[in-house]
């Protein structure tokens, strides 16, 4: 039971770093501020974009990670 739990978690782990890495970065620097009022107009369909799919799956993804490392962590304590 612990490595099947132990192989879902680093199965996990890949598909959150392979999510991360799709993620397009958020800052832009100084460029990015004085442009910011241009974009306004592809920001109107944010809800529905590839980068807004990728941070709702980093966010589950994320959470099953977590319930898996206490999963793993409580079944090493009671010695299973």
């Amino acid at each position: 039971m612990k490595i099947a739990v132990t192989i879902l978690q680093l199965l996990s782990a890949l598909v959150l770093i392979l999510i991360v890495l799709f993620q397009s970065g958020k800052s832009q620097g100084l460029s990015g501020a004085i442009g910011g009022i241009a974009d306004s107009y592809m920001s109107r369909s944010k809800a529905r974009s590839v980068d807004a799919k990728l941070a709702k799956a980093t966010k589950w993804v994320g959470a099953i990670f977590v319930i898996l490392t206490l999963v793993l962590n409580c079944m090493v304590a009671a010695g299973l």
